[in-house]
Order: structure tokens, then C-alpha cells, then sequence
């Protein structure tokens, strides 16, 4: 039950204050009742409220997506400045921007009056992913953007977090960020020497910008994107591994920080040939195994050298850099630990090579916990066939419903998915611009390993 009166201001009809006049002057019926008393109880489930022959639906919160246009300030009122709320004055109560955009940026703003999922999403702790489209004064080298992807300084003493970069254009590029510091594109973009010169928001979270929308256009969230923002943000799944009997890991981006390296070997081996690196080349080569990737190579480059030599290659260029420079996730040994403890077997399902998998294995100390490891360099099928996993779990003797599978990349998910196995998906920078389908292909979403409550 509800009073009348907060059942109108929630619905958008004005302050407290004002309600009360409507209802005095005998405006509003309940039932076909005409009521004069602000403080009578409604059961706002089953009542029929009526204003002026119109029916008004509760909500006790409200959730807009506005394609914000230049010129407008991010803020519930502003002395001087037009405000986004205005767009949707009279809409609801107590309305309000989720984060802020600059005032000359465009682009996806959501405006709720719900405080609980704004606090979700703006959380640092969370790092929630912000998807910009930037237009730059100069080119985008790649040295730039993977300066980028890996931090800069920006002035704040802290480098900012690992970003994802996709080169569109010479001078447009897709940013995906997961900070929302003080002008952080621009600032990001002057640390390598360059200048925004347009920006616009595409996607904050698991909502994306309505192409329909045209700048000052508003529209509701539909329930399925209201279900995605409170499942994956406010209510997040963590795996649970009661019941599990197997743990399986992926490596690069799920058990390791490994992603950026194979960008940069990817460019530095291409350019021994004098082949400019794909900008869609990581797409591309997604979940194949180190033999696939080195079979697509082949086909796709004029490359001389055998599928066996491109890959002895790869090795050698990888080596130094997962002995020395690559460091496990933060929060992975205890979770090794725990399931040590617990008799919970451990197994790797890896598209990379043996050999690397040795070194990163010996690098990290982790053997001991390992039981199984199965690579590209054993398997035929790469990603996103089941193949590498039920491999895994019949050399574990665990049945694949017993297991569950930690990973990075939604192809990785698949794989897990097709086994008939539970799968986390896990947060790295380079995966970025899949986070949306990864919450979506998983059972489970993992920003940081440390998060997982272990008893």
C-alpha cells in the first residue's frame, strides 16, 4: 500500500505539494471514485488511479536513455546552462544523469531515479565499461594506441587502467575505458601527443546507444535492458564452487595479463615481412589454436615461412616476455590455494603452445596445482569447439557438468558452454568491446579474482 500523494509525485505529476492540490481540487479518481484526501493507502499493484481521464501507471523507478546532444550540461539544474533533465521534465520524480558527460560530448546518457543501480555503475570498484567513439585532430598510430590500452599519464599520479583501442580511421578510433576520471578521453588522447576533436558515448554498461535515437530524442529502457543493467551490475553473478569438482582455465586474459603482448608480436612479426598489421586481425584469429592461427597466417599473408617455423617464432618472441613481464591475475593463487584445500581439481585448456605454457607454468609456481594442461599444440580444433575442454575433463575424470571453466573471450565461453560446463566469464582490458556479449554467453561474470568470496 501507498499514499496517493507519493504515488503521483512518483509517477511524475509534480512535487508532494503540488499533488495535493490535484487531488484536493478533485482531479484524480480511484477506481471511478473521485478522492479529495492525499493521504488515503492505494494498492498501487491492483488500484486503477485516474488524472483528467488519463490512467497512471507506478513506477517507482524510472529509467531513460537520452541521446545527449552538445551544448547541454550533465546536471539536474543549472543556473545558466540547459540541463538533461529537461528533456524529460514531468517524466518522473526526483530524476537524475547516471555519471556525467562533457558538455560538448554526444551520446548515451542514462537518467533514473533509481539510486541503488546508479551507485552500482558509477562505483570505481566496479569498473564498468564505457564505450566512446573518438575523432582525433591527428592519426592514431599503433604505438599510440597501444600506449593507450596499456595506461598513460594523464596528470593524476596514477596511469590510467588498461584500455581497448580499435583504429577505425586514421583519425577515428572506438576507446573503451572502464574510469570515469575528469575529462579522461581527452586527457588520454593529449598523453600521446594528440587532440579530440569530436566525442560521443556508444555504450556505458551493457546499454547501448539506440541508433534510432537522434540527438535530444529520449526513450524508456525496455525490460530486457532494465533485467541486463540490474543482473550483470546490481545483482552480479559470482561463480559459485560448491558442488564443482573440476576448475578449468583458460590462460591468456583469464588466468594470466597477457592479451597486450600478443598485439604487439602480432605487429612486430607482420613488419619482419613488411606487412602492416589488420586493425581486425585479433578479431579475426579469436579462440583458434596456435596451429590454426599459424594455418590463417599462411593463407592470409604472403608469409614464406612453414606453419611449424611461423609458430618456433612466436615461441621465441613470446619467451622472455611470459618469464619476465607477464604477471598472473590478482587474486589466482589463492583461488589455486582454496581449490587445492577443497580436493577441487585443476586443469588449463589453452589455444596457446606448449612450450610457452611450460614457461608460464614454471615462471608462476603453479604446477603444483595444475593436474591437466591441454594446448593448441594438442589439440586440432581451436575455440569455440568444446574439443579442448571435455579433453581436459576426461583426463581430470570429472564429469564436464562437474566442472567450471574460467574465460576471457566469448569464443572461449562457447567452448565451455558446448562442454556442458558452468563458465565465469572474466574482465581483461583487451576483451572489452565483447563485455556485453560475454555477461550474456556466461553463467557467471568476474571483474577481479579477489572479488570471489572463498569462505
Amino acid at each position: 500500500m501507498i499514499r496517493l500523494d507519493k504515488f503521483l509525485c512518483d509517477a511524475g505529476l509534480g512535487t508532494r505539494t503540488e499533488v495535493k492540490q490535484l487531488i484536493k481540487k478533485g482531479l484524480v479518481q480511484i477506481n471511478n471514485e473521485s478522492v479529495k484526501k492525499s493521504d488515503c493507502k492505494i494498492d498501487e499493484t491492483r488500484d486503477v488511479v485516474v488524472f483528467q481521464g488519463k490512467e497512471i501507471g507506478y513506477q517507482k523507478n524510472v529509467y531513460i536513455m537520452l541521446h545527449k546532444p552538445a551544448g547541454v550540461v550533465c546536471a539536474t539544474e543549472d543556473a545558466k546552462e540547459r540541463t538533461v533533465v529537461e528533456y524529460c521534465r514531468g517524466v518522473a520524480r526526483d530524476l537524475f544523469p547516471v555519471g556525467r558527460l562533457d558538455k560538448d560530448t554526444e551520446g548515451l546518457l542514462l537518467l533514473t531515479n533509481d539510486g541503488e543501480l546508479s551507485h552500482a555503475l558509477l562505483s570505481p570498484k566496479r569498473h564498468v565499461v564505457k564505450k566512446y567513439e573518438v575523432h582525433t585532430k591527428y592519426p592514431v598510430s599503433f604505438e599510440d594506441a597501444i600506449a593507450l590500452e596499456e595506461g598513460v599519464d594523464i596528470g593524476d599520479e596514477i596511469k590510467t587502467l588498461p584500455a581497448k583501442v580499435i583504429i577505425k580511421e586514421a583519425k577515428i578510433l572506438y576507446l573503451y575505458i572502464t574510469e570515469g576520471r575528469f575529462h579522461q578521453v581527452k586527457r588520454m588522447l593529449q598523453a600521446v601527443g594528440n587532440e579530440v576533436v569530436y566525442l560521443k558515448r556508444l555504450q556505458m554498461a551493457s546499454l547501448v546507444l539506440d541508433e534510432a535515437l537522434e540527438k535530444e530524442q529520449w526513450r524508456y529502457l525496455t525490460e530486457e535492458e532494465i533485467s541486463e543493467l540490474k543482473t550483470y551490475y546490481l545483482h552480479k553473478r559470482l561463480p559459485v564452487l560448491k558442488g564443482k569438482e573440476a576448475v578449468i582455465f583458460d590462460v591468456d586474459g583469464s588466468l594470466v595479463d597477457s592479451m597486450w603482448m600478443w598485439k604487439k608480436i602480432d605487429r612486430d612479426y607482420l613488419a619482419k615481412f613488411d606487412i602492416p598489421l589488420p586493425s581486425n586481425l585479433q578479431q579475426e584469429i579469436e579462440g583458434m589454436s596456435f596451429y590454426q592461427t599459424a594455418c590463417y597466417f599462411k593463407e592470409h599473408f604472403p608469409i614464406h615461412q612453414s606453419v611449424q617455423d611461423m609458430m618456433n617464432t612466436w615461441n621465441e618472441m613470446a619467451f622472455d616476455k611470459y618469464k619476465d613481464e607477464v604477471m598472473l591475475k590478482p587474486g589466482v593463487l589463492r583461488l589455486l590455494k582454496f581449490c587445492k584445500e577443497k580436493g577441487i581439481k585443476m586443469g588449463i585448456a589453452t589455444s596457446n603452445s606448449r612450450e610457452l605454457m611450460d614457461v608460464i607454468a614454471k615462471a608462476h609456481g603453479i604446477s603444483e596445482y595444475i593436474s591437466c594442461i591441454k594446448t593448441g599444440s594438442d589439440i586440432t580444433n581451436g575455440k569455440p569447439a568444446p574439443d579442448i575442454y571435455l579433453a581436459v575433463a576426461v583426463e581430470l575424470q570429472v564429469e564436464p557438468s562437474k566442472c567450471l571453466v574460467f574465460e576471457d573471450i566469448p569464443a572461449g565461453i562457447k567452448a565451455g558452454k558446448a562442454a556442458n560446463m558452468e563458465v565465469c566469464a572474466v574482465k581483461d582490458a583487451y576483451s572489452m568491446d565483447s563485455d556485453r556479449e560475454k555477461h550474456v554467453l556466461a553463467d557467471y561474470y568476474l571483474d577481479d579474482y579477489r572479488h570471489l568470496n572463498l569462505g
